[in-house]
């Protein structure tokens, strides 16, 4: 695996941490207050899975980069146990959003998704 890949993908992702965490800091709060109640739990819900891809997204990119870095064998990163992890929640679409979340949570999430996407193919191929 090049180690290019793994450096632009773990920059990616941390760059779309960062974003997130702004999001949630200072802007989610706002759009939460203009929603219906019940579309403002689910705009929580969607900001854990979020966090959650991002998390699994990251936790799996340090590791790869512990193996470039030889700080860990490449065999004991192949194990099942430390790979990719959440595809149930990370992979799943809210199909209750009839309204919609605002546009920042929006596209943090698509964005997420196919990253995390991205990572499961690398997952698949580096098993």
């Amino acid at each position: 695996m090049s180690t290019a890949i793994i450096t632009r993908t773990y920059d990616e992702a941390l760059s779309l941490l960062i974003e997130t965490r702004n999001y949630l800091s200072f802007r989610q709060s706002v759009d939460a207050r203009r929603l219906h109640p019940m579309q403002s739990l689910k705009l929580t819900r969607e900001a854990y899975r979020l966090t959650s891809r991002l998390t699994q997204v990251l936790a799996w990119l340090m590791l790869r980069r512990a193996v470039i870095e030889g700080e860990i064998a490449d065999e004991e990163a192949r194990l099942p146990e430390r790979r990719l992890a959440g595809h149930d929640i990370c992979l799943a679409r809210a199909d209750d959003l009839e309204d919609g979340l605002p546009v920042g949570m929006d596209g943090l999430l698509e964005r997420s998704r196919l990253l995390y996407e991205r990572v499961a193919r690398l997952d698949r191929l580096l098993s």
